[in-house]
């Protein structure tokens, strides 16, 4: 059951100590129901948000969140062009931790929603572009994960070969992913600071001068080091303005270029239909494994024989340049598994075009040329159309008994990806 604002509030007190709660609220913050969570106002005029895991699944996620809000120190937050919110403290509340950080003003865009052009694409193209620039040391002095290229690039294809063992997935889908496996100059781009998997709702924005800019970055559980392509995997969900963040990361970069960052981000975008299978499969629902076969041969369908690496999409000057700013392949031992419980189940395959057309509509590729980072226009690469989140709880079935888990399943796996754009 979830806890009470003024239970929450409770805790707010135990974790500072010398002020007082005057007005408590729900908060909403679209977390698929993981976290309780409640804003309150302090005596001191502060506004402050609680929050505390709904499910001890949810409790490693908070504690990696404070333990990486403890990496922000004031030197580092002064690199960012945008706020990150404050530990301010934590609390025990029953058999759980709550923890208590500042209240970011501002408001969020849907990924569906996000529109191109000057604006908010824009300044998360910055804001991400600024995030990857932190240097390394903020991530490693804090024991915080570090993932070299070679790991990272072991971490994918361990997954696959769970995603065979279950014998469910689409072989095309396993030979596309095996080819990007095995395209070493997909995985020569040098290592940064990441959120481990920025989404639409990590970002908050503020009009400046009518324009949306980025102000706030929230969720920072899976802050490491690795692949910057994560944190942009979620632009497949944002076609109208993926290719103005996309330049917008670029040009705001002083990294090594990293001509193949968007293929990784569409290889991981994908990868997330595999974990889901894989989880369904782990834990024996047949619901979940349904759903999961149905969106996987959908993909399968759309991306027909296109590979995820173009032919010659790294030129020789840009791996010359790569090459010589690699960093140190011996790093301290970490676990590098890619766990399928580093996800929410809720953003995950139920990718659903809100006007969807009629089943059976052939998939379709839109022929729009990738962002300026990327001098090809294969259209393997191009967002898919995954413009609205259907949420489904990860919940075990209720007493209406198996028809009616199995009823969402087919009506999920009727609807995910009818909708793909045309090339």
């Amino acid at each position: 059951m979830a806890r009470s604002p003024l239970t929450l509030a409770a805790s707010v007190t135990s974790a500072l100590p010398r002020v007082g709660v005057v007005g408590v609220g729900i908060l909403t913050e679209g977390a698929a129901g993981r976290y309780d969570a409640a804003l309150a106002e302090l005596d001191d005029g502060r506004r402050v948000v609680v929050r505390a895991p709904a499910d001890p699944d949810a409790a490693p996620e908070l504690a990696a969140e404070a333990r990486a809000l403890r990496a922000l120190t004031p030197g580092v937050r002064g690199l960012l062009p945008f706020r990150a919110p404050e530990l301010l403290g934590e609390a025990g509340l029953g058999d759980a931790r709550a923890v208590v950080v500042d209240f970011l003003p501002g408001y969020r865009v849907d990924a569906a929603h996000l529109p191109s052009g000057r604006g908010a694409a824009t300044s998360i193209g910055e804001a991400l572009a600024a995030l990857h620039a932190l240097p390394l040391s903020i991530v490693r002095t804090e024991g915080l994960p570090v993932r070299t290229p070679q790991q990272v690039r072991d971490d994918v294809s361990r997954l696959i070969d769970r995603v065979q063992a279950t014998r469910s997935a689409p072989g095309t889908l396993l030979d596309r992913w095996r080819r990007a496996v095995d395209a070493d100059e997909l995985w020569r781009f040098e290592s940064a600071v990441v959120l481990g998997g920025a989404g639409a709702a990590s970002f908050l924005f503020e009009d400046v001068d009518a324009v949306p800019r980025v102000s706030g970055v929230l969720e920072w559980h899976g802050l490491s080091v690795g692949d910057p392509a994560t944190d942009l995997q979620w632009l497949a969900s944002a076609p109208a303005a993926a290719d103005d963040v996309y330049a917008a990361y670029a040009g705001h970069s002083d990294r090594a270029p990293d001509q193949l960052v968007r293929s990784r981000a569409r290889l991981y975008a994908e990868l997330e239909f595999a974990k889901w299978l894989v989880h369904g499969h782990d834990a024996g629902r047949a619901d979940i494994v349904d759903d999961a076969v149905g969106l996987l041969e959908s993909l399968s369908t759309g991306v027909r024989d296109d590979d995820i690496v173009p032919p010659s999409a790294l030129g020789v000057d840009d791996a010359i340049a790569l090459l010589g700013r690699m960093p140190d392949a011996q790093s301290a031992p970490v676990d590098t598994s890619m766990h399928t419980d580093a996800y929410d189940p809720d953003e995950l395959a139920l990718w659903v075009s809100t006007d969807a057309d009629e089943a059976g509509e052939s998939a379709q590729f839109d022929d729009t040329p990738p962002a300026a980072s990327l001098s090809h226009d294969d259209d393997s690469t191009a967002p898919i159309d995954i413009s609205t989140l259907t949420s489904r709880r990860d919940d075990a079935p209720d007493a209406t008994g198996a028809d009616d888990a199995r009823a969402d399943a087919e009506r999920a796996s009727d609807a995910a990806l009818r909708r793909w754009l045309t090339d």
